[in-house]
């Protein structure tokens, strides 16, 4: 068996990623596990996307149980089908509704994050652009018709829609200024599709165009947007959101209920059919969703279309094409085919250079399983960082064996659990009312 090296970078960035708790942006292949039925879902999403339709999904998981990573891994997934990908966290100034320029900050850091096939890593707008011209030059050469002639033609579609006129016409704007070699005119006009305006009137002065991508236009640009790329030649859009529990964490009843009316719009707009090339996928904590008092389920509307299938519940099986998709634990099998990828990562691929056996995975397992139990593989955040930690130990004090520092992951497991536990029944104590 050929065994494949792992580039010193790449091996670099996973590690240094996963040890700070964070999803890596590259080499997620090497260490997915499990999810598989999950996956099969999304990439029938997917493919629904590229097909003409739209996908709407809430990924719902503990903090650390590999949302985040879930939502990388479907990314990637995404642009192999020949997505286009836009994602991006939610924050306190990144919202889906606002008044206050926070949709409009959350449009724009879309558009920065815009991710395609060839470019991976974002910033691929001016490229999808650029996509679109060298189509459009091509057919207006074959066809005998002048570029801005089928410009119009091919987004014809896109004036129907809201926004769509000064959509459609920042576009020509941004092919007349590659005729004229004029950069500063492109730059505007991908700064008017990034929502980098914050006034009509500087957007009127540069580009001649009487509105912007506001607050007020967030979803409706998004759907123009994914017309857009679909005449550029990609097979659609697919919308990444994380951190969806910053609306749950709002003050204001009234913020928070707008931004839940815009998910029931996306909602509504994506499972009934009305959006074209078109999907969402939205992380968040089982409270974003669940709370009766501040979650997605105070919302009634959203409570209705979001509650779990009733006949998959009783059976306790799981109804996988249901909206909110709440991730499966990775099971003790899963967790040690994780460890060992995360082995062969820190090995650069070379097995020569394994700094533990396989003995010393199903110890770690073991151990951490006696003293945390099921919330140690609700969380594998922890495992992974704890995991590498050990092996970055033993790298750099050879002299120390795993078996001492196995046992040092006990102790510490043990101070931990009590709090561990505190905060699970603290969380569902708040959540019993709803659940009886």
């Amino acid at each position: 068996m050929t065994i494949k090296r792992i580039k010193p970078k790449e091996r670099d960035a996973i590690i240094q990623s996963l040890k700070a708790g964070v999803t890596p942006k590259i080499g997620i292949q090497h260490i997915q596990v499990g999810r598989v039925n999950e996956l099969k879902a999304l990439i029938t999403d997917v493919e629904r996307i590229a097909s003409g339709g739209s996908a709407f999904r809430l990924i719902i998981g503990e903090y650390g149980s590999g949302k985040t990573f879930f939502l990388s891994v479907v990314r990637a997934i995404a642009l192999e089908h020949k997505l286009v990908t836009v994602h991006a966290d939610l924050s306190p100034n990144r919202r889906l509704y606002s008044s206050g320029g926070q949709a409009r900050n959350l449009y724009s850091e879309l558009m920065r994050n815009l991710s395609t096939r060839n470019k991976p890593d974002g910033n691929a707008l001016t490229s999808v652009v650029e996509k679109f011209i060298t189509e459009v030059r091509r057919e207006a050469d074959t066809v005998g018709k002048s570029v801005n002639a089928v410009i119009h033609e091919k987004l014809a579609s896109l004036s129907e829609l809201v926004g769509g006129y000064d959509f459609a016409k920042v576009i020509e704007i941004y092919w007349n200024g590659h005729e004229q070699d004029n950069e500063e005119l492109k730059l505007n006009a991908i700064k008017w599709l990034r929502a980098e305006y914050s006034t009509k009137t500087e957007a009127h002065k540069e580009l001649g165009v009487r509105t912007i991508i506001s607050d007020t236009s967030f979803y409706d640009a998004l759907k123009l947007m994914s017309l857009f790329v679909r005449q550029a030649g990609y097979q659609g859009l697919l919308v990444n959101l994380d951190e969806m529990v910053n609306l749950y964490k709002l003050n204001s009843t009234q913020s928070r209920t707008a931004n839940y009316e815009q998910i029931l719009r996306i909602l509504n707009d994506n499972l009934q059919g009305t959006a074209e090339y078109l999907g969402f996928l939205l992380g968040g904590t089982p409270e974003f969703l669940l709370d009766p008092r501040k979650g997605l389920y105070s919302y009634e509307a959203l409570q209705s279309r979001l509650a779990d299938n009733s006949f998959a519940k009783q059976l306790g099986v799981i109804d996988y094409s249901s909206p909110a998709l709440h991730l499966a634990n990775l099971t003790p099998e899963e967790l040690f085919l994780l460890l060992k990828n995360l082995r062969h990562v820190y090995a650069g691929g070379d097995e020569d250079k394994y700094l533990v056996p396989d003995k010393s995975l199903k110890s770690f397992l073991h151990h951490c399983n006696q003293t945390i139990g099921d919330m140690y593989f609700r969380t594998p955040r922890n495992t992974i960082k704890a995991f590498l930690d050990m092996l970055t130990v033993i790298e750099q004090n050879p002299a120390i064996s795993w078996e001492q520092l196995i046992t040092s992951v006990e102790v510490e497991k043990e101070q931990s659990a009590d709090l561990v536990l505190q905060n699970e029944e603290s969380r569902n104590a708040e959540l019993a009312d709803f659940r009886l």
